[in-house]
């Protein structure tokens, strides 16, 4: 392998590239590490953490958004939660509480307005969690 990150203390579950940082790569670790890391993995950086944080609880899922500098994560243990994340100074914006169980997956909607959320409490739930200005969508869809 080109590199070999090897920071994080339990599985790493959740994993994202940012859509506007080509090299940047978020990770969050389970529950021994609960952290959430950000990679610089150009070839002359050479894989350096830049950031890291500790949620609190596993992170299972990473979806940036592409209209806000902004991420959000799933969680399990102990709070089921979703966190949305400023980046890069990695202060919670809201957290998001409707499921029962771990968190497991997150999948964008293609406009990058809401999220969905699959959990092993055998539930999809949809969170709308960035507006998107209209005019400014309709110039982008010309362009």
């Amino acid at each position: 392998p080109r590199l070999s990150l090897t920071e994080h203390t339990a599985a790493v579950k959740g994993l994202a590239w940012c859509p506007w940082q080509p090299a940047l790569l978020a990770s969050g670790g389970g529950t021994a590490d609960r952290t959430l890391r950000f990679w610089n993995t150009s070839a002359a950086a050479g894989g350096v953490c830049v950031a890291a944080v500790d949620t609190k609880s596993q992170v299972c899922a990473i979806e940036w958004s592409t209209h806000y500098r902004e991420l959000v994560t799933s969680h399990g243990f102990s709070k089921n939660q979703l966190v949305v994340w400023s980046y890069p100074t990695l202060t919670k914006v809201a957290e998001l509480y409707g499921h029962s169980a771990r968190v497991l997956h997150l999948a964008a909607s293609p406009d990058g307005t809401t999220v969905c959320s699959a959990s092993s409490d055998e539930t999809l739930r949809f969170w709308k969690l960035w507006d998107v200005d209209a005019a400014k969508s309709a110039k982008k869809a010309r362009t």
